[in-house]
């Protein structure tokens, strides 16, 4: 009965290590950001259609995402360690250009992008 019990507080041990390496690693794995937001005119009304642009500064990839009906648009998966800029257009308007630090701690940002001035 002492070798079972030996056994059994060996696998026990094992099993406690594995969970706290798992837990570990989870906290050294960075969350992802999100940025989202609503396209909106002067007046404050959405634009559904609007074409919104995502640069990451470090990397230069630019992603674009075109607004829905009520004019939300979304950027998820984002690397909490990078810095982005982004910016909407339609038509011959566009709003103008905010910026993601990576110093902004929340990994859900809201940021509205108002188109209010003529394109280049």
């Amino acid at each position: 009965m002492t070798a079972r019990k030996s056994f059994f507080a060996a696998v026990l041990v094992i099993l406690l290590a594995a969970f706290a390496a798992h837990a570990q690693n989870k906290k050294n794995e960075s969350p992802l950001k999100t940025v989202r937001g609503v396209v909106i005119d002067k007046g404050d009304n959405p634009v559904p259609g609007g074409v919104v642009f995502l640069k990451n500064t470090h990397s230069n990839q630019v992603r674009s995402n075109i607004a829905d009906n009520q004019g939300q648009y979304r950027f998820s998966g984002l690397d909490p360690n990078s810095e982005y800029e982004l910016h909407a257009e339609k038509d011959d308007v566009k709003s103008q250009t905010r910026n993601v630090s990576s110093f902004d701690s929340r990994m859900d940002i809201v940021l509205n992008l108002k188109l209010d001035k003529k394109k280049d």
